[in-house]
């Protein structure tokens, strides 16, 4: 069996993006940067804001965190976005979800220019996502798609089921897989006999927010766990969807949480800046 290690790749990503960042400086005299709204004061989302605004410091993207009360009106919000939109040194903005429930988030992320859409949320780069186009990808999607890359999975010709149907992960990943040739199931809560699906699956991505949902008994010999989930227990470890210790002797590789797909969130996520910003610089060099 073969660990899935996300949080090593990512390191191994950064690095590429801050040389790439540095080339860019010096040759372009372009600084990528990105604006991530933060609105309320969510524990889960500062720590994570917190993060990436430490990441794109060190990968030498300048980055500007815009945080904003949970009492904001939705008209106030669209015209920071407008201004961010205008603003020729940001390459890409980032609205940070879940927002708070008087807010349309449809509406929020539609606002954001798609040239400027690094998250890959706006409707324009999911089309073009789905009609296997050149787009901004969704991180985490982008991040296992980049796993498997690395640890050289095959997915053409492969029975892959993706249990979770959301627009973050789900639904996009299930679309890059069947760009890649694979023969694609999407179950969700309202699956019938979930076990059926996953026995006959050679590769299982998994993201419900479920923990140990998925066991070994569920799985046939030899698969491919990709555990999205991450989940805090009462006794407050964190753990992911697929019941790893029950799976890891059915898999020849799996991802561990913590320590597997989240860490390359993150990472896809400046790759998506840095591509922002050579886009930028094609279209200023006209």
């Amino acid at each position: 069996m073969i660990l899935l290690d996300g949080k090593a790749l990512s390191e191994k990503i950064k690095e590429e993006v801050k040389v790439e960042v540095a080339q860019l400086v010096e040759e372009k005299h372009i600084t990528p940067g990105l604006a991530v709204i933060l609105v309320g004061n969510d524990a889960a989302s500062a720590t994570y804001v917190a993060s990436k605004a430490k990441s794109c410091k060190n990968a030498g993207i300048y980055s500007v965190v815009h945080e904003m009360p949970d009492s904001i009106t939705q008209e106030e919000l669209l015209e920071t976005i407008e201004m961010m939109n205008n603003n020729p040194k940001l390459d890409g903005i980032l609205v940070q979800l879940p927002l708070p429930k008087h807010i349309d988030t449809t509406v929020v992320l539609e606002a954001i220019n798609p040239l400027k859409d690094v998250d890959g949320f706006h409707p324009y780069n999911v089309g073009r996502m789905v009609s296997n186009l050149d787009s901004f990808l969704p991180a985490t999607p982008f991040g296992v798609m980049r796993m498997f890359q690395e640890y050289g999975i095959e997915l053409s010709g492969k029975n892959v089921v993706v249990i979770g149907s959301s627009d973050i992960v789900g639904k996009p990943m299930a679309a890059l897989l069947t760009n890649a040739k694979a023969t694609v199931t999407v179950c969700n809560s309202r699956t019938k006999d979930l076990a059926s699906h996953t026995k006959a699956a050679d590769i299982v991505v998994i993201a419900v927010g479920v923990p140990h949902l998925l066991k070994g008994d569920m799985l046939k010999d030899g698969a491919v766990v990709i555990d999205v989930g991450i989940n805090r227990l009462d006794t407050g470890k964190l753990t992911g969807d697929a019941d790893f210790e029950d799976c890891k002797d059915k898999c020849t590789h799996i991802t561990p949480v913590p320590g597997g797909v989240g860490p390359m969130t993150i990472g896809m996520l400046l790759k998506n800046t840095l591509k922002a910003a050579k886009l930028r610089e094609k279209r200023e060099s006209k």
